[in-house]
């Protein structure tokens, strides 16, 4: 299961699969980012920014029981989430702005399932993700008002952008849960007077 540094993994391996895809010469300047809200003050000239938003729960999978570790101990349940990213597309011409988002909503249609391999691969940590984990990523939509609030904050005039959801990361707990150990006797108290 993901460890702590899962956030971050999933973002760079979001930037890495966009990058080492991008048409070559179409947006061979092309740079991919990942924002903060003080980033949106300085615009790329071209490239795709990846904006993490949001963090929740995971509705689905709330109530997770005791994770088994491959060392057999028992520790607290994983903590499933979700992430919400805003991936924003960036040109001098309203026309690139739009292939490149086009293209970049393509890329991430064709590879809806991020395996393993892919997550740990540009992370600094190759062990984030378990060799069987994967993480769900799909397009949502987002309300107007929502998108504005999204860029009143940012401060910078609305661009060309897309919702994209991260589901079902869980995690992990390093807190070992203690084990009761064997029960040796069993008394009953039925019957006996007080």
């Amino acid at each position: 299961m993901a460890s702590y540094r899962a956030i971050a993994a999933i973002s760079q391996a979001i930037l890495g699969l966009l990058a080492d895809s991008v048409p070559k010469p179409d947006f061979a300047a092309a740079r991919f980012e990942l924002f903060q809200a003080i980033n949106f003050q300085t615009p790329l000239e071209e490239g795709v920014s990846l904006y993490l938003f949001r963090v929740i729960p995971n509705q689905t999978r709330r109530s997770l029981g005791p994770r088994i570790g491959d060392d057999g101990l028992r520790y607290k349940p994983s903590f499933p989430i979700d992430l919400q990213f805003l991936l924003t597309a960036w040109a001098k011409s309203a026309e690139r702005q739009q292939r490149l988002l086009g293209w970049a909503i393509r890329t991430l249609e064709d590879t809806p399932i991020l395996p393993s391999g892919l997550l740990n691969h540009y992370g600094p940590e190759p062990d984030t993700f378990a060799a069987a984990e994967t993480v769900e990523l799909f397009m949502d939509s987002i309300a107007i008002q929502d998108m504005g609030n999204l860029f009143e904050v940012a401060r910078h005039h609305f661009q060309p952008s897309v919702v994209y959801i991260a589901r079902m990361i869980t995690l992990d707990s390093q807190v070992e849960l203690g084990d009761a150990g064997l029960a040796q006797t069993r008394e009953f108290g039925m019957g006996k007077k007080a």
